[in-house]
């Protein structure tokens, strides 16, 4: 869980950066962005084939604990006090679902072109025509705001599994998953906001 973890949220930062690069005042900086990784085919399908066995194991390795806690207690309790915990924790079972669709529905929209027509040569294009769709707009909204509870969880959480863990440095440690989910988070949906707003246009 927390290794495949690692994979992902490397991706993420990664697929951020590239993201971004639709504000440059160079409206081909996107595109040609997008130029260079598809100019690397065996590479970039190496990456893709890591990501998506990552994504497997990290849903295998989810569902596994999930039976294993379970199978630790068939029975549910009569009267159950949570320790208290924070709702990013509490939701990660059904966030990680919902962000998996997302997922599929992200690649059928921008790579495969199965939601709206793509201009292969045009990334910019594609991604303000997409966004342009106030529905598209706020289903990536809403999956990014899942996607940044469930990255603040995860990613303390996997310091822990990864035995970096400390009273001195927990804290410190959470305040860093909270300010790296925020900043994938707010950083994707800017990028919506910003084309329904008018302010990235083609």
């Amino acid at each position: 869980m927390a290794v495949t973890g690692v994979i992902l949220f490397g991706y993420v930062l990664g697929h951020l950066i590239g993201n971004l690069q639709i504000y440059s005042p160079d409206h081909e900086q996107i595109n040609n962005y997008a130029h260079f990784l598809h100019a690397h085919g065996v590479l970039l399908w190496a990456v893709r084939t890591l990501l998506f066995a990552s994504v497997v194991l990290h849903i295998t390795a989810s569902l596994q604990l999930w039976l294993l806690k379970k199978k630790a207690r068939p029975v549910a309790y009569v009267k159950k006090d949570d320790v208290p915990t924070s709702y990013a924790a509490r939701t990660m079972m059904w966030s990680g679902p919902i962000i998996a669709a997302f997922v599929i529905f992200h690649v059928l929209h921008l790579t495969v072109g199965s939601v709206v027509t793509l201009d292969p040569e045009n990334v910019r294009v594609n991604v303000i025509n997409g966004f342009l769709n106030p529905w598209i707009s706020g289903f990536y909204i809403l999956a990014m705001a899942l996607l940044c509870m469930h990255l603040y969880h995860g990613l303390w959480s996997m310091f822990q599994s990864l035995g970096i863990s400390h009273p001195r440095y927990t804290p410190l440690l959470k305040r860093f998953a909270a300010v790296f989910a925020i900043f994938v988070a707010a950083g994707n949906i800017s990028i919506p906001l910003a084309v329904l707003a008018g302010l990235v246009v083609q």
